[in-house]
């Protein structure tokens, strides 16, 4: 039997390299017909960016960063922004749980209305928060009610708002990090003896820790980064409603210089988050 007559050989080049795996050098060539618009679209993305950069007020960015202003609303945003993680981590993590590794009617629906937020406009998503909390809404009409509590218009309302928005990104994490771990091992705790709960608790969020992590973040950067449904359901008022993207809306109408350093601030969070996130999605094998 010669060389090329063996199993499997025929499926390997002279090299040793399967057929179907493009060369070292194939790869680092790209057709020009896809070359070019893929480099206008690195413009069209990068450009703004580089404009924010170039057109900052670097020289006036101790006296800007000094401002009470810009400190009271990145305070309120990191706050709230925090506050909505911890809600979405509250209550994400188990809906998370319930899609991945239960089957009940209509599973598909639910997953889809979960996801809901992530394609819904802002605004509409605060003014369907403003029919369901607001003060003669579905449930706030009952919550003024019996216990006095108002939600629009406060920074409560505000921690509401970016939970809403920023959740869904929280459960997709969850939901795939658990599709990918193995349910045997919850199995074996429950077989030795241990409940579901603590099976959950001592076994898989163990196991979906990274997911879990990634999920927070990104929820975090999404709440911090909310306009639409904020400025919709809680209003813009300083030092109560009034978080970063607000500020910055407002002061480019009135003090330009300051919405800049507002947004250098932004992005600065925003490139942190990416660093955060590098080892988990922007490695490449």
């Amino acid at each position: 039997m010669t060389r090329t007559d063996q199993p499997g050989a025929a499926l390997r080049t002279r090299t040793g390299e399967p057929r179907d795996r493009p060369a070292a050098g194939a790869r680092g060539r790209v057709p020009v017909p896809l070359l070019v618009p893929a480099l206008v679209g690195l413009a069209f993305l990068l450009l703004p960016l580089v404009a924010l950069l170039v057109r900052a007020p670097w020289h006036s960015l101790p006296e800007q960063l000094g401002s009470s202003h810009v400190w009271e609303a990145l305070r309120l945003s990191l706050l709230t922004a925090t506050a909505a993680t911890a809600v979405s981590l509250l209550l994400g993590v188990p809906l998370a749980w319930l899609l991945a590794r239960t089957d009940f009617p209509g599973r598909g629906v639910v997953r889809a209305l979960v996801t809901l937020p992530l394609v819904l406009p802002p605004v509409v998503g605060g003014v369907a928060l403003l029919l369901a909390f607001g003060r003669n809404g579905v449930v706030g009409q009952w919550l003024d009610a019996w216990f006095g509590i108002t939600l629009p218009f406060t920074t409560t309302g505000v921690v509401v708002a970016e939970a809403f928005v920023a959740m869904p990104f929280l459960v997709i994490s969850v939901e795939g990090t658990l599709r990918a771990a193995d349910p045997r091992y919850e199995e074996a705790a429950t077989t030795l003896g241990a409940s579901r709960l603590t099976a959950f608790r001592r076994v898989t969020l163990p196991l979906i820790a990274p997911g879990v992590a990634a999920g927070a973040v990104l929820a975090w950067a999404r709440a911090l980064g909310e306009f639409g449904a904020t400025i919709t359901f809680a209003g813009n008022f300083p030092g109560r409603t009034q978080t970063m993207p607000l500020a910055v809306y407002l002061a480019l109408q009135s003090d330009p210089a300051a919405a800049m350093v507002l947004s250098l601030v932004l992005l600065a969070v925003s490139v942190a988050v990416l660093a955060a996130l590098r080892d988990r999605w922007l490695t490449t094998p």
